[in-house]
């Protein structure tokens, strides 16, 4: 993979991974587009380099991790449904799921049917309750919510975000749980990934791999301020439309 390439794909992941959109499924359509071969590196690059974009996370709500400790608890709790999904589901992920253009654009079609049609019917929670306000029962079930995102194109975002709103937390609180589930979860993903795909990796690989890091890394730092600025105001209707004008398009374009 070219550096050029990999600042793409790095620029995807950093401006989706927080959106209800799907960057895995991003990637494998950007991939598709430039032309890469859906090689076993770039099925692990599009795992890898959200790590760039978790590291935003951390490098934003640490402070806020360290002040309210509890937090760390309910994140863990988040975490774990879907560990366990992850780990006995990789094989068919990695193999088959992960480079599948069709895969991706029906869980999108589907994802954003179900994003409008929720928006259309969920009625606005204005509660003042904070990331303290998250039980324990509450963020085990996001994270059972989150574990649907091991198929591409679904939206671990989208999954988290919705999984709170149904349980009563309003839409700030769900987005930026949303942020932190993800970091214990990508990093989990990526660390399983390359423990098992690092060995084969070129010099050529790993520049790509850090053009990839560093690029995701920049953009999700803009992209999370900005989303959480946005959530307070606005809804996920325009992103339920854009899920299915892409997918529709693209549907249409490759005939899968």
């Amino acid at each position: 993979m070219d550096w050029l390439s990999a600042c793409i794909l790095g620029v995807v992941e950093g401006v989706t991974e927080f959106l209800p959109v799907s960057s895995t499924g991003h990637m494998i359509l950007a991939g598709k587009l430039m032309g890469l071969p859906a090689t076993d590196f770039l099925k692990s690059f599009e795992i890898a380099i959200q790590l760039g974009a978790i590291l935003a996370v951390v490098v934003l709500y640490t402070r806020t991790l360290l002040v309210r400790p509890s937090v760390i608890l309910k994140v863990a709790c988040a975490f774990l449904p879907t560990a366990v999904i992850g780990l006995l589901l990789y094989k068919i992920v990695k193999k088959v799921l992960l480079g599948s253009s069709s895969v991706v654009l029906w869980a999108l079609l589907l994802g954003g049917i179900f994003l409008v049609l929720f928006e259309l019917f969920y009625k606005e929670r204005r509660d003042g309750a904070g990331l303290e306000g998250v039980t324990i029962k509450q963020a085990f079930i996001i994270g059972v919510f989150q574990s649907l995102a091991v198929i591409p194109g679904v939206s671990r975002s989208a999954a988290t975000i919705v999984g709170g709103l149904c349980l009563g937390l309003n839409r700030s609180v769900a987005a930026e749980f949303s942020f932190l589930v993800a970091v214990p979860t990508m990093a989990a993903a990526a660390a399983l990934d390359l423990s098992k795909s690092a060995m084969a990796f070129t010099g050529q690989d790993m520049l790509a791999l850090a053009i990839g890091f560093l690029v995701s890394f920049a953009v999700a730092v803009v992209v999370i301020k900005g989303f959480v600025h946005y959530v307070q105001r606005n809804n996920f209707l325009v992103f339920g439309v854009y899920r299915i004008v892409l997918a529709v398009a693209l549907l249409w374009f490759w005939r899968v």
